[in-house]
């Protein structure tokens, strides 16, 4: 099927595409991840309105809902942007949607709140930090923008699974960032060492789920902005590289690593569209097509990459080019939140069985 947007829908990933594309520059861009900085793209993201939409206005956001999310992510994947900061508070949201003070400093006040789970998987699989009371102990490897985070929310095993916030800026709470191929993202080793929290008042189960459907739409969206791009960057490349007196994308199979390349942009931007959608109407087979999303838009991602980069030959390789940027982070959205092997196991699960007739 073909999933049409509504018209401001399509206006507002407009806007931002051209914004993007002004404050994401190619040399901009390259001077940021060069000197590791995410900081200055946060700042301006969330300055001139753009953290708060996808988010209702109850919590402090500019309205709209996980389309509108799926939209920012689609762009931000396609222009390479340092948004982890971002894409980690819309995960962790759900967590502190019902505790008004970690609501206000995450939309009012600038702070930045994030999931602690390793990043390279199902946040519903998280490993759980051991609690003693209201202390906190244990480490948790590659979490997501934990290095930007000032809050995290914490699966702590209590008897039963629990939710904690913590504040970063205590004696008890060590964060270690870890480099990256993809320079776009970060990710931190967090150690907690009798660390000080709040539980959360929630039903965790629910929630960590809720976290992990709308990781898995959010990151196929980035991926699928990677891709799209990629392509376009393929096209233009193709039609201007000359062998034997002709462009080489006059060359059969050419034309078909490309086409197929756009086969699966427009596949895999129905999929992950309509995947929003039915995860923010909260429908049963939610589940379903969050993981269809993850799985299949990663993974087509993952391919994707690599034909482009076949495709633009030896200059693909280079550090000067822009491939690289898009290239990277295709590879890194099929491993962030969960591989689509991962995903595809919960595919299964909620898949029913049909018996092959003898």
């Amino acid at each position: 099927m073909r999933w049409e947007l509504s018209a401001e829908q399509a206006d507002f990933r407009t806007v931002l595409s051209d914004w993007l594309g002004d404050v994401c520059r190619s040399e901009t861009l390259q001077s940021w991840l060069d000197a590791e900085d995410h900081q200055v793209f946060a700042h301006r993201f969330r300055s001139e309105g753009w953290f708060g939409v996808g988010t209702s206005e109850e919590l402090g956001g500019e309205g709209g809902g996980l389309v509108e999310l799926a939209l920012a992510s689609e762009q931000l994947g396609r222009h390479a942007a340092p948004s982890s900061s971002w894409l980690a508070a819309m995960v962790a949201l759900p967590a502190i949607a019902g505790v008004p003070d970690a609501v206000k400093a995450l939309f009012s006040d600038g702070a930045t709140v994030a999931l602690a789970a390793p990043a390279d998987v199902v946040p519903g699989n998280a490993g759980l930090v051991a609690a003693r009371g209201a202390k906190l102990t244990g480490t948790v490897p590659t979490v997501l923008a934990a290095d930007l985070a000032s809050k995290f929310v914490v699966p702590v095993q209590a008897g039963e699974v629990e939710l904690h916030l913590v504040d970063v800026d205590q004696p008890g709470v060590r964060v270690r960032r870890r480099r990256l191929t993809d320079r776009s993202r970060s990710v931190a080793d967090v150690e907690f060492d009798s660390a000080m929290s709040t539980r959360i008042p929630v039903d965790a189960g629910e929630i960590l789920e809720q976290c992990s459907l709308r990781g898995a739409v959010l990151v196929a969206a980035d991926a699928l902005g990677a891709m799209d791009r990629m392509l376009e960057a393929t096209v233009e490349y193709v039609g201007q590289r000359k062998q034997f007196g002709v462009p080489i994308g006059s060359f059969q199979a050419v034309k078909h690593a490309a086409a197929e390349m756009l086969v699966k942009v427009e596949s895999s931007r129905s999929i992950a569209y309509l995947a929003a959608a039915v995860v923010d109407a909260g429908r049963d087979d939610a589940a379903t097509y969050a993981a269809a999303a993850k799985a299949q838009v990663c993974a087509a991602g993952s391919v994707a990459a690599d034909s482009a980069l076949t495709l633009h030959g030896a200059i693909g390789y280079t550090w000067e080019h822009d491939l690289q940027f898009f290239y990277k982070r295709a590879l890194l959205d099929a491993a962030l939140l969960g591989s689509p092997g991962a995903w595809n196991d919960i595919l299964a699960d909620r898949l029913e069985l049909v018996s092959r007739e003898p």
